[in-house]
Formats: C-alpha cells, structure tokens, sequence
C-alpha cells in the first residue's frame, strides 16, 4: 500500500497534453503538436498551476494506491493468479480473467504474455489500484452547485489526468522493483507513451473489456483500505480511480482486439 502521495511528486507523470486538449477543451486548432504545446505551456499551464496549487493548500486531492505481486500463467485465452503465500506458486488459484484474443490469424491475447500453466513455471504479474479520493468529487459537484462551471471542469479533468498520473506514478515503481526500470525512457513524454519495458492494462479497453473484473483486482488488494470499492454498475468509486494489471512482457503493448 502506498500511504497519500504529495500532489507534486505526481506532476512528472501528468499527461498537459490531454489534461489541456481533451479535458479542458483546448484545441489544437490546426496548429502542430510542438506549436500547440509551447501556446499551452505559456496560456494554459499557469492555470494548472495555479489549481494544483490551490489543491494542495486545502487539500483536494489525496492519491493513494495499493499494489502487489502474484504467481501467474495462462491456460488457453485465461490468465490465471495464484495464491502468493505458496513459494511455488501453486498455492491454489486466486483469480482467472478471460480475455480475447485478436481475430485474425497470430492475433494477440494478453495471455500470450505468460507462460502455459501446465509447464509447471509460474510468471510473475503485478496487481494495481489507484484514487484520487472520494474529497476531489465532492468539492467538484459543490462548485457546480455554486455555478463556478468552468472551475468545476477545470477541477474534474485534473482530477481525471492526476489518477492517470498517480497509475504512471505507481507503475514506475514496480518496473524499479521488478528490476528493469533502468529501461524506462529518458524522455518524459516518450515515457507516458509506453517508453518502458512491458505494459499496463486497465479494464474496460478492447484487450481486457470486462468492467466487472476490476472486482477481482479490489479482493485482492484489500482496496477498501483506501476507500476504493465498486458500485454495481460496475464503476469504481471514487469516480477518479483505476486499476490495472502489469505485463513485464517486453513484447507486451497496447492493442486492439
């Protein structure tokens, strides 16, 4: 588990890109990418800054994330977990996922990434989960009753890109721990576009589209101990959470299915 993260220590791993684009409405406006960026970095940023400031002076937003390691492997289209206890990784089958596969001849699986569970070999996978706490939702829809419209998108977008950020955050460290972050990109933008070995797959996109299997990532990483449980419409709550499970693969990157 990881207690709250100071606000500042997650700015490196903030995408502006999408914070300022895509959340806020920034357009590009035909400009290029480079030329865009540098009209935002001096027009737009100071108002990031000014809100992150903000939120930290009372307290707005409060990271915090649980993560862990389990015995893994494939059968067939399923990735399989067991139970960590066991130092052979047979301690018995904790959870199963069963992906899709790509739908044309070589088409990737997640599951490609693991090793058969009947070698007897067990991967290993890591487990995440992340919020920016029940607080940053709260004081957002109080400033959209109070009518402070854009100070309400302007704090939910934050709020969106900072648990992105705090997954980037939390995913560095167990590239470090797992022994290979030395492969991790220079460049700060090349490393929010996966410039580092392997990947980290959020459910709900095309290769792990069931939302429902987010519950297995809570039961097993104890997430209620930040506040971090799922509705029954299978939405995580707080509404600026993710979970993810992490691929050391090198091969392993996003796809679509």
């Amino acid at each position: 588990m990881i207690e709250q993260v100071g606000i500042k220590s997650l700015l490196p791993y903030l995408n502006e890109r999408m914070l300022y684009q895509f959340h806020w409405g920034y357009r590009k406006r035909g400009r290029p990418l480079a030329e865009y960026m540098e009209w935002a970095r001096g027009e737009v940023k100071p108002i990031m800054i000014d809100l992150m400031a903000r939120c930290e002076a009372e307290d707005i937003l409060r990271p915090q994330a649980v993560y862990g390691y389990f015995p893994a492997a494939s059968e067939g289209d399923d990735l399989v977990l067991f139970d960590p206890n066991n130092g052979s990784g047979d301690g018995g089958e904790v959870a199963r996922f069963a992906l899709p596969r790509q739908n044309r001849a070589g088409g990737l699986c997640i599951a490609d990434f693991f090793r058969e569970a009947d070698s007897g070999e067990r991967d290993v996978i890591a487990l995440q989960a992340v919020t920016i706490g029940q607080h940053a939702s709260e004081v957002a829809r109080q400033w959209f009753v109070d009518d402070k419209y854009q100070d309400y998108l302007y704090l939910h977008g934050l709020g969106v890109e900072m648990a992105e950020a705090m997954a980037e955050y939390v995913h560095k460290r167990v590239r470090a721990e797992l022994g290979f972050g030395d492969q991790d990109a220079r460049d700060n933008d090349a490393l929010l576009n996966q410039g580092y070995r392997g990947s980290r797959y959020s459910f709900g996109y095309p290769a792990c589209p069931t939302m429902s299997d987010q519950r297995k990532i809570l039961e097993l990483l104890d997430a209620d101990r930040i506040g971090l449980v799922m509705g029954d419409e299978d939405q995580l709550h707080p509404e600026q959470s993710t979970s993810a499970i992490i691929v050391h693969h090198p091969q392993a990157k996003y796809f679509s299915v």
